[in-house]
C-alpha cells in the first residue's frame, strides 16, 4: 500500500514538472530564440568533423552514421 502511494505521488511530481516546463514563445520572443548563442550546437560542422576524426581513429562505434576501420578510411 506504502508503495503504491510512493509512486503516484513520483508520477504526479513528474507530470507537474513536465508541465510547467511548456510555455508559449510570443511572436517577439522568437527573434532572440532565432539567434546563433541559443543553438545547441553553435557549430554543427566542427563537431559533425571531429566526432568523424574521433570515430576513425579510435574504430569505436558511436552515435553517429559510420566508423572507420581505425585507419581513417571507411
Amino acid at each position: 500500500m506504502r508503495s503504491i502511494e510512493l509512486t503516484v505521488k513520483i508520477l504526479l511530481l513528474t507530470i507537474t514538472v513536465a508541465l510547467t516546463a511548456c510555455t508559449a514563445v510570443q511572436p517577439w520572443e522568437r527573434g532572440n530564440l532565432a539567434k546563433p548563442q541559443m543553438a545547441l550546437d553553435p557549430y554543427p560542422l566542427q563537431s559533425s568533423l571531429r566526432a568523424h576524426n574521433y570515430g576513425s581513429r579510435e574504430a569505436a562505434a558511436g552515435g553517429n552514421a559510420a566508423q572507420g576501420g581505425g585507419c581513417g578510411c571507411y
